[in-house]
């Protein structure tokens, strides 16, 4: 029974306790929130860019011939 594919219960916490080593417990919150902001920056973005790409006319992608 695979919940995350082959990574198990035991390499979860094993990557949790390493990250709580690397940056401590009192920076995790910060740099939950700053990843959070991040992800919901890019997918702002991207849902913005797909929205200029459908106002724009389709003339003005193509270059002037001449």
């Amino acid at each position: 029974m695979f919940l995350f594919g082959p990574i198990g219960p035991t390499e979860l916490l094993l990557i949790l306790l390493i990250v709580i080593i690397i940056f401590g417990a009192r920076k995790l919150p910060d740099l939950g929130k700053s990843l959070g902001e991040g992800i919901k920056n890019f997918k702002k973005s991207m849902h913005t860019k797909e929205d200029d790409d459908k106002d724009k006319p389709a003339g003005k992608d193509a270059p002037p011939s001449n």
